[in-house]
């Protein structure tokens, strides 16, 4: 459960920064990346933190508030992802 608790961690730091960097951006292109790339971490906070009671307590309510978890993080994760991909390439030829 340690590496879990090294995730939950990383992921929300993760989150605070990209957030903090959209503030200070101006562009909205830069804006949309990083709130992209923030959803991801999010997701990942979320994924991680269901796992990570459900394995901790194993009970059947924390089964299902787990399992809620789980597919909330995985549906950040996801839609994170796919926004990643679409602003990636517009935002690498404006930023070399």
């Amino acid at each position: 459960m340690f590496i879990f608790s090294i995730i939950i961690a990383i992921s929300i730091v993760l989150y605070v920064y990209y957030k903090v960097a959209i503030i200070k951006s101006e562009d909205k292109l830069t804006q949309a990346y990083f709130n992209a790339k923030s959803r991801i971490c999010l997701g990942s906070f979320v994924f991680f933190f269901g796992a990570n009671q459900y394995l901790l307590y194993q009970t059947q309510i924390s089964l299902f508030i787990g399992i809620i978890f789980l597919l909330l993080g995985g549906i950040q994760i996801y839609r994170g992802l796919k926004e990643v991909k679409h602003y990636r390439k517009e935002w690498k030829r404006l930023n070399p």
